[in-house]
């Protein structure tokens, strides 16, 4: 019996939590470069004086599906995509440094580069300044070139190169943010072999399709184990009546 209550009472706490991972990729559908969350469940016997009857379930997320997304073409100069294997880094206010692959990015008023959510752009020597009334090309090495938008254009300016990084994807870990960090949480080292394509974003590789039938069968999951509960109940009921009646 308690076996039965332990796996019914964490199989449905867990699916609850599942679900909620499923939520959070399919509302992060059309966020570029999002990677979709996988999950998996595990069973756990419990060891223990009293405790050998009893089963936990876990849900043991096993990582991220880390399978490139669609590219989309949007012709913005500040909008760039990774192709292939590799992330952008960004720096984070309290300095240390987080990878994504969504290179949808903007000029701050004091000329800074970052992202959307106003993360500065890591680039090889710190964060990259862009000069103002200027046209911004990225190379597909990350480089970074200006050129006055004035009557008079002068020579073209080098202002610096974004961090492109490439860390085995076994030693990548996902924040509460969205972002990724290494486990043990030192920078990764700069990989000259990551290119980038300027004027493209990297569509999510959340399948909405497949997300919306997940939710679907872990609710599924969830009553079944709620009906386990509701059948145990009933057997130690019976149970208890058939001892009385004795």
């Amino acid at each position: 019996m308690d076996r039965l209550i332990y796996t019914a009472m964490t199989g449905a706490s867990h699916v609850l939590q599942q679900q909620a991972a499923v939520a959070q990729s399919l509302s992060n559908t059309h966020t570029p470069g999002y990677r979709a969350a996988v999950n998996t469940f595990r069973a756990v016997p419990l060891t223990g004086e009293g405790l050998p009857t009893r089963t936990f379930v876990v849900d043991s997320t096993a990582g991220a599906d880390f399978a490139p997304g669609v590219m989309q073409q949007t012709g913005r100069e500040l909008d760039v995509a990774v192709q292939g294997q590799g992330w952008i880094a960004v720096q984070l206010e309290d300095g240390s440094e987080a990878y994504t692959r969504n290179g949808s990015l903007q000029v701050s008023p004091n000329g800074i580069l970052q992202t959307r959510s106003g993360l500065a752009v890591a680039g090889d020597g710190g964060q990259l300044a862009i000069p103002p009334d200027t046209e911004i090309t990225i190379a597909k090495d990350g480089t970074i070139s200006t050129v006055p938008t004035g009557p008079k254009p002068s020579q073209v300016v080098v202002v610096g190169r974004i961090k492109l990084v490439n860390p085995p994807q076994d030693q990548l870990v996902r924040g509460a943010d969205g972002l990724f960090r290494t486990s043990d949480g030192n920078p990764a080292e700069a990989d000259a072999g990551v290119a980038i394509a300027a004027g493209s974003l990297e569509s999510s590789n959340v399948n909405a399709v497949e997300a919306m039938v997940n939710m679907i069968s872990l609710a599924r999951q969830f009553d079944m184990q709620m009906k386990m509960l509701q059948s145990a109940d009933s057997n130690a009921r019976q149970a208890s009546s058939i001892l009385n009646i004795s």
